[in-house]
């Protein structure tokens, strides 16, 4: 670390200390103008000047996978399309040549007998170059946002007709509470006068499940935006006005699984687009996955073992998405790519980092940081044991070899030991002695200041909870998370010593 970044990180670090420990004491992104309606294209459009000049459409409608695709624009090629196995897939193969310009695309879709369907498909102007895009780093503190559960400043959009879940029941731990895009915009001056550089809501995609849908990782619609959130001009308008007051936006992104109830479910492109997809077809038995997140590590690992980590379900109702599939691995890349220039992103949280296939998440984050080289993608692995954690840094030398291209994990490792350290009795083997035997492991790490530090995140216990409810131990964590030599990230709620010991299920 440079001294002058670090010296802003522990400026900013003093901050947001000081802060907390005073008051302790888009709708639908289809652009569907010009095109046929009842065709589904995703991405629903893309940018002139990218760094890879391919693009994959992925296109749903009544028997596409017999039409022919032609494009009649300068600087736009069709290389090849695909039928999937449904007969309502085609997939087509663009190139988009250097210099090609902003403006609208016309993908006429051909068949024999039949009258021609067309697509206006928009090619529009970058808002800035990759290079320009800068990620979180240890100069910046990251405020992380349950949505549902920080403000409801329109209570106009807490339901829709037809939607699984329906209305606001803030009795209810699991039910939603009426949280969207909107109340945290009007929160960003509040943010940013604790001192916060970055904000990191949980995933406000469409999450259409019967129950437990504010929580956000079981999204069926991978464009759109969760209405009960608000709309992408408002995720929009949330970022532009974050970044207008210094704050990075982070986005939480799922690629291992989607929700049982996304849209394909109906109507499946491929028979392998997801994990055991014949099981779930044929209503068999669903095959969930063990859990055993070793396997991507361990030499002894067996072959059955390491399938059905990679392969299961990580619960009955979130199907495992298949990144074997050459266009499931295309679209998840591209998913992602389109929300860092839709959003103009500050970074990325990738949920569940060692369950999809390895070798897949290799090429997902090189895609990503070659398109955009001073990028950040934190990626959640959660575990206590260093060594793990530290697989998944690039630059650690590994027995297989393996590159991630992930510059930042999660320090699970550390939080336990802060945890450990300030409840334990003090003796000379427990105590203090977990955080000092802790930060000992960092010479594992290739660059231990990238990794992010956390006191609790939406999946356990409170910090002050965890903490039995102690001020003082509470002010003690944050001190040494926000001064430590990583990048802190701090829940909501924390500075109001929110406490969740009356609802231990419910961590929002």
């Amino acid at each position: 670390m440079c001294p002058a970044r670090n010296k802003s990180r522990y400026d900013t670090g003093i901050r947001v200390l000081l802060f907390i420990v005073g008051i302790i004491g888009l709708g639908s992104v289809q652009d569907l103008k010009g095109q046929d309606a009842a065709i589904r294209v995703e991405p629903p459009n893309w940018w002139a000047g990218m760094q890879n000049s391919r693009l994959q459409l992925m296109l749903h409608g009544e028997g596409l996978a017999l039409y022919t695709p032609r494009v009649s624009a300068e600087g736009v090629l069709v290389e090849a399309w695909h039928p999937g196995s449904s007969k309502n897939y085609l997939f087509v193969d663009l190139f988009l040549a250097q210099g090609l310009q902003p403006g609208e695309v016309n993908l006429v879709l051909e068949r024999r007998g039949y009258p021609g369907r067309e697509i206006g498909y928009q090619i529009r102007a970058r808002e800035k170059q990759g290079e320009e895009y800068q990620g979180f780093d240890a100069s910046d503190v990251i405020y992380l946002i349950t949505p549902d559960r920080f403000a409801n400043a329109n209570p106009d959009n807490d339901s829709f007709p037809g939607l699984r879940e329906q209305g606001v029941d803030r009795s209810d731990d699991y039910a939603r509470h009426g949280g969207d895009l909107e109340g945290i915009r009007r929160h960003l001056d509040y943010i940013q006068h604790m001192g916060f550089t970055a904000i990191w809501p949980t995933p406000l995609l469409m999450n259409d499940m019967p129950a437990t849908s504010y929580h956000g990782y079981a999204i069926t619609d991978f464009y759109q935006v969760d209405p009960r959130f608000g709309t992408l001009q408002e995720y929009r308008a949330l970022s532009n006005e974050a970044r207008e007051k210094g704050l990075k936006l982070i986005m939480d992104q799922v690629v291992n699984h989607c929700g049982l109830h996304h849209w394909w479910m109906e109507d499946l492109p491929f028979p392998d687009w997801i994990n055991f997809q014949q099981n779930h077809e044929e209503g068999e038995p669903l095959t969930v996955t063990n859990h055993r997140r070793t396997v991507n590590q361990d030499l002894y690992a067996a072959r059955t073992d390491r399938d059905l980590m990679e392969k299961g379900w990580f619960v009955p109702s979130m199907p495992d998405l298949n990144q074997d599939n050459p266009f499931m691995a295309t679209y998840l890349i591209q998913n992602s790519i389109w929300w860092v220039e839709t959003l103009q992103l500050g970074g990325i949280r990738q949920d569940t980092y060692p369950y999809p296939d390895k070798d897949f998440l290799s090429r997902w984050a090189r895609a990503l940081m070659e398109e955009y080289p001073n990028f950040n993608i934190v990626g959640e692995e959660w575990s206590t044991n260093p060594l793990l954690v530290g697989y998944w840094q690039d630059g650690v030398q590994k027995r297989d070899s393996y590159r991630s291209y992930l510059r930042t994990t999660m320090d699970f490792p550390l939080q336990k030991a802060i945890i450990d350290g300030l409840t334990e009795p003090e003796t000379w083997g427990s105590g203090l002695i977990a955080i000092y035997e802790a930060l000992a492991n960092d010479f594992h790490y290739t660059r231990p200041n990238d990794l992010l530090l956390f006191g609790d995140n939406h999946d356990m216990d409170r910090v002050f909870t965890q903490l039995g409810g102690s001020a003082v131990l509470t002010r003690m964590a944050l001190a040494f998370i926000l001064v430590a030599p990583r990048i802190p990230q701090i829940y909501y709620g924390t500075e109001i010593l929110m406490d969740n010991s009356a609802n231990p299920g419910d961590h929002g």
